[in-house]
């Protein structure tokens, strides 16, 4: 196999490991952002719908090694590479999330009693 071809595959199968972090927050219920910082135990208590991905994958960086998980504690620097790519797709979705944003709010990682 051949080396573009082998990289072709590995980024692949570490995006699709890993989870985009834009993905995760645009894309699916807020409870899944919720569980995946939640398993790390990130401190982040909230991510603004607004390039909600890159704030995804910061508090991600932000939580704690975990060996159930591996896109946050275990390989840091694949989460490093989502960061650019959530950029990019965050500034595809910059129109929705900013009507989510408003309409929404923030994205709670931690339920509020009140």
């Amino acid at each position: 196999m051949n080396k573009k071809l082998r990289f072709t595959l590995i980024f692949v199968i570490t995006i699709t490991v890993i989870g985009c972090g834009t993905i995760n927050t645009v894309l699916h219920d807020d409870s899944v952002p919720r569980r995946n910082l939640s398993q790390v135990k990130s401190p982040c208590e909230t991510i603004p719908r607004i390039y909600s991905g890159v704030s995804y994958n910061i508090c991600a960086l932000r939580g704690k090694p975990s060996k159930t998980t591996l896109w946050a504690g275990a390989v840091p620097e694949l989460v490093l590479v989502d960061i650019v790519l959530s950029g990019m797709l965050d500034t595809v979705a910059l129109p929705y999330t900013i009507y989510e944003q408003i309409i929404e709010g923030d994205i709670e990682l931690r339920k509020n009693p009140y």
